[in-house]
């Protein structure tokens, strides 16, 4: 037990730098595969129903990006 809470300590110690020091492009990346795997989610889904958390979560997060970065069609 307690060699297991170390391991799992440490390897969330070791992993912090790593997403620290994470290039753009692994970033870019990521933001790929989301928006990929979200299309895909809304093939499933007709209709996607936010509440009103989601959405101040939404506008909170679309102020730090730059408009110029907004995918086409949102503008």
């Amino acid at each position: 037990m307690i060699l297991s809470t170390v391991y799992t300590v440490t390897r969330g110690l070791l992993s912090l730098p790593a997403l620290l020091l994470r290039r753009d492009m692994s970033k870019d990346v990521e933001v790929l595969v989301l928006r990929h795997e979200n299309a895909v989610l809304r093939r499933h889904v007709p209709r996607v129903r936010y509440e009103p958390a989601d959405r101040l979560w939404f506008a909170a997060l679309s102020h730090l990006i730059p408009r110029r970065r907004w995918p086409v069609g949102l503008e």
